[in-house]
Parts: C-alpha cells; sequence; structure tokens
C-alpha cells in the first residue's frame, strides 16, 4: 500500500512588499524626527495655546456652524433632491438652477454678498409678490448678523452638493424596489421614508460625511465676516504675537480631531446600517452547520423479525 506524504505549505513571499515596506518605515522615520527636534515648530508655544480658553471659544463657534451647516443643508437639500427627482418640470427646473447655481459660486463669495446684503435691500418683507399685501417687516441689518450670515451662507452652498448626494443615493435604488413598494398602497411620504431611503443610506452616507467634513473645514471661510470662530482666532492672536507656525499647527491638530471623530462616528453609522446583512450573512450558515449536525447524526438500527 502507498503511503500518502503530507503536503508541505510554504508560504507565499513577497520581497518587493518588504522593501516597500521598510522604505515606508525610513521615510516616516525621518519626518517624524525632522517635526519633533526641529527647535523652529515651537512645541512649547504650540502646547502653551492648545488649551487655551480663547482658542477652546473659536473651536466652539466652528463646531456649532457645523452642526447647524449640517442639519439645515441636510433639510433643504433633501427637498431639492425630492424637487429634483420630482415629474413636475417647473420643480424640477427650480432645483436645478438653484443647485447649479450655488456649486458655480465660491463660498467666500456668497459670505461677502450676503454680508453687504443690507446695502442691496434695505428691508425684508414677507407678503404676496405685486401686491400690498404684507405679514412682516424686518430690517435687514438687523436679521443678517455675522453669526447668521455664516450659517445662511454655509447652508446655501451646502444645501447644493447635499442634494445631489440624496439624489444620487434615490437614483442608485433599483427601480423594481419603487414598483413594489407602489404595489403595497402606501402613501408617497411613507414608500420614501420606511422603503426607498433606508435602502438609499448605503450609498448617500459616505459621501455625506465627506460633504460634512468639508463644511466642518469650510467655516475657516467665514473669517472674512470677522467672525470668532477657530481659524481667525488663531489669526488674530499670531498678528499679535508673530507666532505663526506654532498657531497654524494649532488649528491643523483641531481640524485633525474634528475630522478625526467625523470619521469615527460615520464608521459606526455605517457598521450600524449593515447589521441585517451580517445577521443575513450569518444565519444561512448556521442553518447548513446546523443541518449538517444533523444529517450526522446516526440513526437508529431497524431490526426484522423473521418468522
Amino acid at each position: 500500500m502507498k503511503t500518502i506524504e503530507p503536503v508541505k505549505v510554504v508560504p507565499a513571499r513577497y520581497p518587493l512588499r518588504t522593501v516597500g515596506a521598510v522604505v515606508a518605515l525610513f521615510v516616516l522615520a525621518g519626518i517624524v524626527q525632522s517635526v519633533a527636534f526641529n527647535p523652529r515648530w515651537e512645541w512649547q508655544v504650540f502646547a502653551r495655546w492648545f488649551f487655551d480658553p480663547v482658542i477652546l471659544d473659536g473651536l466652539g463657534q466652528t463646531l456649532l456652524l457645523t452642526l447647524l451647516g449640517t442639519a439645515l443643508s441636510l433639510v433643504f437639500g433633501g427637498l431639492l433632491a425630492l424637487a429634483r427627482l420630482s415629474s413636475s418640470w417647473l420643480l424640477s427646473s427650480l432645483a436645478w438652477s438653484y443647485i447649479w447655481l450655488f456649486r458655480s459660486l465660491p463660498l467666500i463669495v456668497v459670505l461677502i454678498i450676503l454680508y453687504n446684503f443690507s446695502y442691496l435691500y434695505d428691508s425684508l418683507s414677507l407678503g404676496i409678490p405685486f401686491t400690498a399685501i404684507s405679514w412682516g417687516h424686518y430690517e435687514t441689518i438687523n436679521v443678517l448678523g455675522q453669526f447668521s450670515t455664516a450659517v445662511v451662507g454655509l447652508t446655501l452652498v451646502q444645501s447644493a452638493y447635499t442634494a445631489e448626494i440624496i439624489r444620487g443615493g434615490f437614483l442608485g435604488v433599483d427601480h423594481g424596489q419603487y414598483e413594489a413598494a407602489a404595489a403595497l398602497g402606501l402613501p408617497a411620504w411613507r414608500r420614501t421614508l420606511r422603503i426607498i431611503l433606508p435602502q438609499a443610506l448605503r450609498t448617500i452616507l459616505p459621501s455625506g460625511f465627506n460633504e460634512i467634513i468639508s463644511l466642518a473645514k469650510g467655516t475657516a471661510m467665514v473669517y472674512v465676516l470677522a467672525m470668532p470662530e477657530l481659524f481667525y482666532t488663531i489669526q488674530m492672536i499670531y498678528n499679535r504675537t508673530q507666532e505663526v507656525i506654532p498657531l497654524l499647527m494649532v488649528s491643523a491638530v483641531w481640524y485633525l480631531v474634528i475630522t478625526s471623530v467625523l470619521s469615527a462616528i460615520q464608521y459606526l453609522v455605517e457598521r450600524w446600517l449593515a447589521r441585517s446583512e451580517r445577521r443575513s450573512a450569518i444565519s444561512p450558515s448556521r442553518k447548513r452547520v446546523t443541518a449538517g449536525v444533523r444529517t450526522a447524526q446516526p440513526q437508529e438500527p431497524v431490526h426484522a423479525n423473521v418468522s
């Protein structure tokens, strides 16, 4: 009888991968050494200002602008996306025009125009156009201050991008899902919220969080309004102390912290949304294992009585 020799498993070797890793570590070590041990970075100044109350107040303004801009742009951008998908040519055209306009204008231009809005219009009124009917009359200079101008400007620009992201998510859902949802006889708003939106979220989330991160960094543009958010506060301090590099590093590290927190939230939300897929992937395997165990059990022997 011929004996079968055991198969010797030899792990695959990737010499180029090893060389690449060594080179990457060498470059990283050089960067760390040049940054950590170069006295011109003035890390003692960085440490002194990093948790300064003035810096933290500016950071709070940045976080508040990011939160309000995100919330308002989600609402307004969602409405714009639904208008773009509407069968009404008027709603679709108006939504397309808005998105085209505010995706074309730089944020800094929008902020400066809004900040000088009181020069163009002394007052704002709410009523029926081309009639004398008016329900409210407000002085423009009292409505659009620094903070409100920043929120409105960020929302107007961000809504255009958010609308296209949401529209792309809805277009990514298979058309059969729309037909199946309509066959259930549910109202249109309920079909959208309960059936279409949960499927579109998987496509919307990655791009949506990218836009939130861009919005958090884009709040630095409101420095043109002389609003004391993080970047403007840093500017005011280094203009006075001439400690430019360490203070810029303070703002850079805080923006890194904000981005890291948002990335962690994105990971947790995506993992939470994928829980149903993980359950569906695990359940069939458990069923197969259970079925295999059952079929592997020995059967009771059958005895025949022969007379």
